[in-house]
């Protein structure tokens, strides 16, 4: 008899269990975080509560309106909205944007992302333009600093100048009554 027969095989059955296990720890995260109620799709800001980020972009050329400046933001509520002639769901949301305009209570304001000052203005000139002032940032270092995922993305800005609130994605009529109005009124009614 050989030594060798009385030794144990290697370990091998939790190896084999091992990829099982990952799979259903990440399940099981998973599913936590669907059954959690949350809305998976939002998408957090680390800048809401904070000052928005100094600002000082050009004037969209032929607009006849001011640059985006974060020193005009002072003392007021505004939206600042991210947007571009080539971003489809810009196109879809800007129906919104121009009834939000209609409200005078609060200045809209807009950063426009990569874009070509030709095409943006022809994109306003085609839809309307609800914004008062119009920054472009044709290199995207600015979206960045304003913690920018892609466009179109929108945010409130309190009369404190701090970030309120921040909306990912195109907004619907749906997502501005029950998401940015609310976040809205509230920035209205706190002292600046």
């Amino acid at each position: 008899m050989s030594s060798e027969s009385e030794t144990p095989p290697p370990r091998r059955g939790l190896f084999v269990f091992l990829p099982l296990l990952v799979f259903l720890g990440l399940a099981g995260l998973f599913l936590s975080q669907l059954l959690s109620g949350r809305d998976i799709s939002e998408v957090p800001s680390a800048l809401i509560g904070l000052p928005a980020p100094q600002t000082s972009l050009p004037a969209l050329a032929g607009s006849n309106l001011p640059g985006l400046d974060s020193k005009a933001f002072a003392g007021k509520v505004t939206l600042v909205n991210v947007f571009a002639s080539w971003c489809a769901p810009c196109r879809e949301e800007h129906p919104v944007l121009l009834a939000l305009a209609q409200d005078k209570r609060f200045t809209m304001a807009a950063l426009n992302y990569k874009d070509r000052p030709e095409n943006a203005r022809r994109f306003l000139g085609d839809l309307g333009n609800p914004f008062q002032a119009i920054g472009v940032d044709e290199a995207g270092r600015t979206a960045i600093d304003w913690g920018v995922y892609g466009v179109p993305e929108t945010f409130v800005i309190g009369k404190d100048g701090k970030i309120a609130y921040k909306h990912v994605g195109p907004l619907t009529a749906e997502s501005a009554r029950d998401l940015l109005l609310p976040q809205i009124e509230k920035a209205l009614a706190t002292p600046g």
